[in-house]
């Protein structure tokens, strides 16, 4: 798994950091599955730690999409040249609406995370 991770961490550049950054509501966000991706988790995974923690994470820090704001994305990915897809990778199931992650949410992140990549980035290692 470190070494999944390590790749990932190696090709995240200033261009494809700023590929998963969106405005919506007036807020620059990263969504949960780009973050999940980020940090090594599996989608399910991570908001399953956003949930056992979700007292730290008030509405200026975390809110979850409208299925409104979710189509309108899903549109504009495709229209744009980006390389994903706004679902790549997943199959079955219920598909639930995402979460956006302020820049503020995004920091508290690094308190809940448990996972390898988490710890390296919250203590310096990376």
């Amino acid at each position: 798994m470190e070494e999944k991770n390590e790749l990932l961490f190696n090709e995240l550049n200033e261009e494809n950091l700023e590929s998963m950054i969106y405005e919506i509501r007036g807020e620059r966000v990263m969504l949960d599955f780009d973050l999940a991706r980020i940090y090594g988790y599996t989608t399910k995974a991570f908001n399953q730690q956003i949930k056992n923690n979700i007292e730290k994470f008030p509405s200026d820090f975390m809110f979850q999409l409208t299925s409104i704001e979710s189509d309108v994305l899903v549109m504009s990915k495709k229209m744009t040249s980006r390389k994903t897809t706004f679902f790549s990778g997943q199959t079955g199931g219920t598909r639930k609406l995402p979460n956006a992650f302020t820049e503020k949410g995004i920091y508290m992140l690094m308190t809940v995370l448990r996972g390898e990549l988490a710890v390296k980035k919250r203590t310096g290692y990376v």
